[in-house]
């Protein structure tokens, strides 16, 4: 599922096509994905300008001038790619209807917006924009990542007596929103933390230094393109590269990248997920 360095991609591809420009025409060709869509979607959306794009955890939000907010999720296999565009941005010829283009935006601009969902785990909802931050989805979320929001006391706090290992601490998006399986296991090995040791058990200072690591994960995965493993692709089709880029995510029996260290990468389960570390360089 793309985490927060893949959707922030997209939403930057996104942003040229769709950002000031109003939506000529919705075409929605099914009543639902993970959940229904909202009554009368086409309609609600046709005609309206995107005021701002913006990204909230893993969802992309299209503010637009009717006063509502856009809200999609890209699920397991979604995807929202641009043709068309008049800037010279992305592909310029429409290509051909595809089975799983569920929404499709014909922007005033010229340029086409295509959501493609084969497995339908994705989710578009329609909500008021002045009230966009207490949606069920949104309310329960904690800082974001990248913002001043996220700082090392706020991580301190939230670590402190908690019995739950680290990397289920991190994964938790009411502590931190938009971090997934992938960047924590990148994080904790450039931290040279266990993702076995619990966190309320890893002293406050280098807690505190995983909230710049963090940040430099993600920065570096976006400006990669994010990852590219199965079915994520960029607004403009092309694919990301920062799994070339991975230090221990994925490289199961290979050997730890970190000078002088002469151990494999691990990899055991935890809550269902698989978590990839280095027995020597994390503790």
């Amino acid at each position: 599922m793309p985490e927060l360095p893949e959707v922030e991609t997209v939403k930057r591809g996104l942003t040229p096509a769709m950002e000031g420009i109003v939506i000529e025409k919705a075409d929605v060709n099914r009543p639902d994905l993970r959940w229904p869509f909202p009554d009368r979607m086409a309609e609600r959306l046709s005609g309206q300008r995107v005021d701002r794009l913006r990204r909230r955890s893993k969802y992309i939000l299209a503010d637009l001038s009717s006063g509502e907010t856009l809200l999609v999720h890209l699920g397991m296999s979604g995807r929202m790619t641009v043709s068309g565009d008049p800037l010279g941005q992305f592909v310029h010829d429409h290509p051909p209807a595809q089975k799983h283009d569920h929404v499709v935006f014909h922007m005033a601009n010229g340029a086409r917006v295509t959501f493609n969902d084969p497995r339908r785990f994705g989710a578009m909802d329609l909500l008021p924009t002045a009230t966009a931050e207490n949606h069920k989805l949104l309310a329960v979320l904690g800082p974001e990542p990248l913002s001043n929001d996220f700082h090392d006391q706020h991580l301190i706090d939230a670590f402190t007596n908690k019995n739950s290992p680290v990397k289920s601490a991190l994964l938790d998006q009411g502590i931190v929103a938009g971090l997934g399986n992938i960047y924590v296991c990148e994080a904790l090995f450039r931290a040279g933390i266990s993702p076995r040791r619990k966190a309320g058990q890893i002293a406050a200072k280098r807690v505190a230094s995983l909230v710049p690591i963090i940040r430099q994960v993600l920065s570096d995965a976006i400006d990669a393109g994010g990852s590219s493993l199965k079915d994520f692709r960029q607004a403009d089709g092309e694919l990301g590269y920062f799994q070339h880029s991975f230090d221990v995510y994925g490289r199961e029996g290979e050997h730890c990248r970190t000078e002088g260290c002469d151990s494999e990468i691990a990899r055991i389960t935890q809550s269902g997920r698989s978590s990839f570390y280095c027995p020597q360089c994390q503790r």
